[in-house]
């Protein structure tokens, strides 16, 4: 049986499919934290919710953050941890879709805030992997901005972002959403009242955008 790297909860689905969704959670959460989200998606699919790599507080993270461009609001990924979670999630998603038996041309990636950063990158760096991405609340990092890969011309993206987000403002959400439209993703930008946390209408829209491209 082939090992995944990282820690993971797996929710199979009531079908036979090959189908699935890899979810990255935010900082200081885990692989708990965003199930209920995945598991309202539209259709059958197996559920795949990486932990991150290093412990924080009561739960994980996935990189330090970068403080020196002048505080949280214009925080980037720490390089090293970075590239190492980036490399963990490539290597773990590779590795389920071996074990799970799953269909490497219907695979999405689903991730909320620093999940959300690591996801952007991720499909900047292997647009074939995935089918779509959705990223909630996270910005797209210094290191990746002005990739423009083969493979992600009208590449799916949904980006989500908070109109009253005190942690990633929504401006620094709408600057990934046109950064990867300026790369050729077919990108669908929405920001919502709430703050740094998906709501119903997000969670509604994403669904919607889920069953569009699946």
């Amino acid at each position: 049986m082939t090992d995944i790297p990282l820690e993971h909860v797996h929710r199979e689905p009531d079908t036979d499919t090959g189908n699935a969704v890899f979810v990255l959670h935010g900082r200081g959460a885990n692989e708990e934290d965003l199930l209920p989200v995945a598991e309202r998606l539209p259709g059958e699919r197996h559920v795949i919710s990486f932990r991150a790599p290093d412990r924080l507080q009561g739960g994980y993270t996935w990189y330090d953050l970068d403080l020196s461009a002048g505080g949280l609001e214009q925080s980037q990924p720490d390089p090293e941890g970075f590239r190492r979670s980036l490399d963990l999630v490539a290597e773990s998603v590779d590795a389920a879709v071996e074990k799970y038996g799953l269909d490497a041309d219907e695979l999405g990636l689903l991730g909320f805030s620093q999940g959300a950063i690591t996801s952007f990158s991720l499909v900047l760096e292997q647009p074939d992997t995935f089918a779509w991405v959705a990223g909630h609340h996270g910005y797209l990092a210094e290191s990746h901005a002005d990739r423009a890969p083969e493979g992600i011309e009208g590449k799916p993206v949904f980006v989500g972002a908070g109109a009253a987000d005190q942690i990633i403002p929504a401006t620094r959400s709408e600057a990934a959403a046109e950064g990867l439209r300026e790369a050729g993703a077919d990108v669908t930008f929405e920001a919502y009242e709430g703050g740094h946390g998906i709501g119903q209408e997000e969670l509604a829209d994403v669904a919607e955008f889920v069953e569009a491209h699946d």
